[in-house]
């Protein structure tokens, strides 16, 4: 198959010109160039596998954008991975060494979904890896596989349009419509691509404050149902989650040693670790009576793979809400860590001191837990403050 070069504007020009003196600037070592109807990128790359040198020599690799503005863009995202992964050692010639093939619009998105994975780890901090994976898997993955199956079926569609059908595929003003759309917006500004739809508007208006207020179980039946759960280990799951406000999976990568050890003049804390959903932070008991009622001094957690190299945060996090449906409590695990924070309220812990325990913002904080106070727990604060 044949495929014309289109005609090289003078904007592209100055452009790549501009594009190669930065990388000159920087001393990256890659310049991106034009050959027959492709990009192509010249540099130091190691030696190919099936070559006769043994030594990295000057080699090019076929970019497979084409020689216009939006290929340009894209091609300068790869020129910056493939810059990263040569400083870190990652580099293989087996992403780049595809048989030649016509270039079409399916075959070039299908192909761009696959370098932004990889942009993705590079530009991601890999301190909290197990973070990162959970974000990948629950708030990218879903929704480019749904444009991969809509590129595959639809070859005829152009990029932006097969974005624009992807974000259809989700319902109106929902967690999941929003997600999505933040997910493709990150694609397409990779891609270089200048949408021609508001993806902020069509995400819709879920927010938190649209959210029903949750029945959240009060001290008392909290205390009825932990006395019900018949395997001690799994006591002290729902005991620790109840009293700390921690996440399902935050329970099993926590830092129990103040907890432990009874240290004089000093309150009991746990510190969740750094490998958690939103890193470390340390959490004071709410209340810190239930640390005894609890037992929660003698930890006794059940024996779950934590290996985070063999599984995630959130196939721990769906072991403890199974736990609590085979126990048949009334109401889900996160309800506990909500319950939590509407007590501190109560206890008149600052917002942003509570939003710090929890890992999370203060604004996520207020907008959600302020409008779950319900008549009972403001019958409670009256009371508690014509008590004081």
């Amino acid at each position: 198959m044949v495929v014309v070069r289109p005609p090289i504007s003078m904007e592209f020009q100055e452009r790549l010109t501009q594009i190669n003196y930065n990388f000159k600037l920087a001393q990256l070592g890659l310049q991106i160039e034009i050959r027959g109807a492709n990009l192509y990128l010249r540099g130091v790359f190691p030696p190919k596998p099936d070559g006769k040198r043994l030594q990295p020599h000057q080699q090019r690799i076929n970019l497979r954008e084409y020689p216009d503005l939006v290929g340009l863009r894209r091609a300068e995202q790869q020129a910056k991975l493939v810059c990263a992964q040569l400083i870190q050692d990652t580099f293989q010639w087996r992403h780049y060494t595809k048989p030649d093939i016509g270039i079409n619009i399916d075959n070039s998105l299908l192909a761009a979904i696959a370098r932004f994975e990889q942009h993705f780890w590079v530009t991601r901090d890999y301190k909290n890896n197990a973070s990162t994976q959970t974000t990948w898997k629950t708030a990218y993955a879903p929704y480019l596989a749904k444009l991969k199956v809509i590129a595959q079926s639809n070859t005829i569609l152009s990029d932006r349009e097969i974005i624009y059908q992807t974000v259809l595929t989700t319902t109106p003003d929902t967690r999941s419509r929003q997600i999505c759309c933040t997910a493709l917006k990150s694609f397409a500004e990779f891609l270089g691509l200048t949408l021609d739809f508001d993806l902020q508007k069509l995400s819709g208006k879920y927010s938190y404050k649209y959210l029903k207020p949750r029945e959240l179980p009060d001290d008392e039946t909290i205390l009825k149902y932990y006395y019900q759960i018949p395997n001690p280990q799994w006591r002290f799951v729902y005991g620790v989650m109840a009293t700390f406000g921690l996440r399902n999976h935050e329970v099993f990568f926590c830092d129990y040693h103040t907890l432990s050890q009874q240290i004089q003049n000093q309150r009991a804390t746990i510190t969740v670790k750094e490998s958690t959903k939103t890193g470390t932070h340390e959490v004071w008991a709410f209340p810190p009576t239930w640390i005894d009622g609890f037992d929660l001094r003698s930890i006794n957690l059940p024996p779950l793979n934590t290996d985070l190299t063999k599984t995630t945060l959130q196939k721990i996090g769906q072991q403890v809400t199974r736990q609590f449906q085979r126990y048949d409590i009334p109401f889900s695990p996160y309800n506990l860590r909500h319950a939590w924070a509407v007590r501190t309220i109560h206890f008149g812990l600052p917002d942003a001191i509570a939003a710090q325990m929890m890992g999370h913002s203060i604004a996520i904080h207020t907008q959600t837990y302020h409008r779950w106070i319900s008549r009972r727990d403001q019958q409670q604060a009256v009371d508690a403050a014509l008590r004081n």
